[in-house]
């Protein structure tokens, strides 16, 4: 099982950022390839650029914590985790952490990619919006 971690300090208010990731629908905004998605209850569809869909189970949505977990539930992965934690540093001082959790390692790999574009994303959105 592989972990990866990538984190990112965004010049804004750590409730901008919540803002961009809490809602589940808004992922087509910020996350690299996905085009658009439908959420009902706790689950979330992702549909890629490239037609594919991606079942997921959201998990947590944390505004004390500003945590956002979810679990990708297609065949491909034996298990999955990823998270987001936005953690205020300061009045506009944010570090937003993206970790991934993922069986088989080489699919941990694939989506770690993603998740560093979609923290440089999170972070043009959040600081446009100050």
């Amino acid at each position: 099982m592989a972990s990866l971690r990538h984190e990112l300090r965004i010049a804004a208010a750590a409730d901008v950022v919540w803002d961009i990731i809490k809602d589940p629908k808004a992922i087509p905004d910020w996350f690299p390839g996905v085009e658009s998605c439908t959420v009902e209850g706790t689950t979330r569809v992702l549909k890629t650029k490239n037609g594919m869909e991606i079942p997921e189970k959201i998990l947590a949505v944390d505004p004390i914590l500003r945590r956002f977990a979810y679990r990708i539930t297609a065949p491909l992965y034996t298990f999955h985790l990823g998270t987001i934690d936005v953690i205020a540093l300061g009045t506009n001082d944010t570090l937003c952490v993206y970790s991934t959790t993922a069986e088989p390692d080489a699919l941990a790999l694939i989506i770690a990619g993603a998740t560093a574009e979609a923290l440089e994303e999170i972070k043009r959105h959040a600081e446009m919006s100050k």
